[in-house]
Order: structure tokens, then sequence, then C-alpha cells
């Protein structure tokens, strides 16, 4: 089976990465939701696409999991 796009990308931040920049990319491309995870802030963003826009969701509507689900799995790094 072959599917046009992602339904769902993570994108993990990084010093002086363009991850929020890249939501119009993901938008035009219709992948459904974005999760952006954060190490330095130690957080989560789910988004999900609605009127050609991302709005945060507190649920993932492709998978059963959560942003505070997921928060609580992290083991973030020493800091």
């Amino acid at each position: 089976m072959w599917h046009p796009t992602a339904a769902l990308v993570v994108e993990v931040v990084s010093p002086g990465d363009e991850t929020w920049e890249k939501l119009g990319f993901y938008a035009a491309h219709a992948v459904d939701e974005v999760l952006i995870v954060d190490p330095q802030r130690r957080s989560v963003d789910w988004l999900a696409l609605s009127d050609s826009h991302y709005h945060p969701i507190e649920r993932s509507g492709l998978i059963d999991l959560g942003v505070i689900d997921l928060l609580a799995r992290i083991d973030w790094p020493a800091t």
C-alpha cells in the first residue's frame, strides 16, 4: 500500500533548528499530526491539521497516546 504523505511526523527540537518553521511544509503535504518534543524545555507539543493550519491537541486522533501520557513516559536527559 502506498500513502502520499505521512499521517504523523515527530520532530525533536535541537539547538538552532527550524522545527516550528516546517509546519507550513507539513500542512502543504497534508500531514495529519505533528508531535514536537523539546528536550531543553522538557515539553511536548501535539498539533493536528485543521483548515490548513495546526492547532494544539491533548490526545492524538491517530494513536492511543496523549501529551500527558507521553510526558510521563519520557526519560529526559540529565541537565
